[in-house]
C-alpha cells in the first residue's frame, strides 16, 4: 500500500515551469515564426539579428495598449489644448524657417504647406517630441501579446524591411509605445506606401531629416484625396431651425444645397461659391459644443491621417493660424 509519503515524492520531482520562463519560451518561439517569415520576405539574417539582439517583451508598451480611458475631452478642451499661443507661434516659426522646402513641396505634391505644418505641430509638436520607444521591441510585443496581434505582426513585417531597405538603423528607429514612427508618426506600412526621399540622398528619413519628413505629410493628403486649393473648412452658423441629429462628415450636399437651408459663413456672408460636397461637423455635438463648421475634400484627407472629427477640424484650424 503507498503512503501518502510515497505519492508525494514523485510529485515534488516534477520540474515547475516559472511564468516568467514560460513567458520567454512562448516569446523566443514567436519571434522564430516572425523571424521564418520575414526572412521568405526577402530580410536578411543580418538584419535580423541586428533587430532581435536582446529583445524581450516590454511591460509598458502592453500596460498602454490595455488603457482603454473614455475620451473625456469637451471640443473647447481638446481644441485649445492644440491650438495653444506657443504651438500657434512655434507653427507660424516652423513656417518661416522651412519656407523654400516647403515651396517645393507644395509644388510637388500640390498640397498647402500650412496644414503640412499643422499635422506636424499635433503629431509632435514640430518634432520635439517623437516617441523614445524601441520600435520593434514595441511592435513585437503587441504583435506577440496585443489586443490586435494580426495588424502588428503586419507592422513588426514592415518595420523588419523598413531596416534592410537601410532607411534607419535598430537604434534609431524610435516612436510611440504603437509603433508610430519619426517627426509624421507614420505607422510602417504607411512609410512603406508614403514616405518619400525628398532630400535625395537615397534614404526616405522620416527621422532626422525634415524634407523628407514634411514631404511624406504632403504625400499622404496627396494619395488622400487633397484638393488644390479648396480651403479645408470654414465656421458656420446654422438656422435656429436646423435639426443637429445627423449632422456628421458623411452627410454630404453640394455648397448651394446648404446656403438654401440657411447655412451661413461665421461672419454673417453668404458662403463661397466652391464646388464638390460639403458637409456641417459639428465636433463637440454630443457633449453640448455647439461650433459648427463647413467641411469638405481636403477635411476628408486629414480624417485618413487620424479618423476623428476632433483632430481633422483642430487640423483645419491650426493650419489656419500658422499659414
Amino acid at each position: 500500500m503507498l503512503t501518502r509519503r510515497a505519492l508525494a515524492a514523485p510529485l515534488l520531482a516534477l520540474p515547475v515551469a516559472s511564468p516568467a520562463r514560460a513567458q520567454a519560451e512562448s516569446f523566443d518561439a514567436f519571434l522564430a515564426g516572425v523571424r521564418a517569415e520575414a526572412r521568405r520576405g526577402g530580410v536578411s539574417p543580418a538584419t535580423l539579428q541586428r533587430a532581435f539582439a536582446g529583445l524581450r517583451p516590454n511591460d509598458r508598451v502592453l500596460e498602454l495598449d490595455r488603457r482603454q480611458a473614455e475620451f473625456t475631452q469637451t471640443w473647447p478642451q481638446y481644441r485649445d489644448a492644440r491650438l495653444s499661443p506657443t504651438r500657434i507661434e512655434n507653427g507660424r516659426r516652423a513656417m518661416q524657417e522651412h519656407r523654400a522646402t516647403l515651396a517645393a513641396i507644395q509644388s510637388r505634391f500640390r498640397v498647402e504647406p500650412g496644414v503640412v505644418v499643422a499635422i506636424w505641430g499635433i503629431e509632435t509638436s514640430y518634432g520635439g517630441f517623437t516617441g523614445n520607444f524601441n520600435v520593434i521591441e514595441a511592435l513585437a510585443t503587441l504583435a506577440w501579446e496585443g489586443r490586435r496581434a494580426a495588424f502588428f505582426r503586419a507592422e513588426l513585417l514592415a518595420a523588419l524591411r523598413i531596416l534592410e531597405a537601410g532607411n534607419v538603423s535598430v537604434d534609431r528607429m524610435r516612436g510611440s509605445h504603437a509603433g508610430a514612427m519619426g517627426h509624421p508618426q507614420f505607422m510602417p506600412t504607411s512609410f512603406e506606401r508614403l514616405a518619400v526621399d525628398f532630400d535625395g540622398d537615397g534614404r526616405r528619413d522620416i527621422w532626422d531629416s525634415r524634407a523628407d519628413a514634411l514631404a511624406s505629410i504632403a504625400n499622404y493628403l496627396a494619395r488622400s484625396g487633397w484638393r488644390d486649393p479648396d480651403p479645408w473648412g470654414f465656421e458656420v452658423r446654422l438656422p435656429g431651425n436646423m435639426a443637429l441629429e445627423g449632422l456628421d462628415h458623411r452627410n454630404t450636399r453640394p455648397m448651394a444645397d446648404w446656403a438654401r437651408l440657411g447655412v451661413r459663413h461665421f461672419d454673417g456672408g453668404a458662403l463661397p461659391a466652391l464646388g464638390g460636397d460639403w458637409a456641417v461637423v459639428v465636433p463637440g455635438l454630443s457633449r453640448g459644443d455647439a461650433q459648427s463648421f463647413l467641411v469638405g475634400q481636403n477635411f476628408m484627407a486629414i480624417r485618413r491621417y487620424n479618423p476623428s472629427n476632433f483632430y481633422a477640424t483642430a487640423v483645419g484650424l491650426l493650419s489656419d493660424r500658422v499659414g
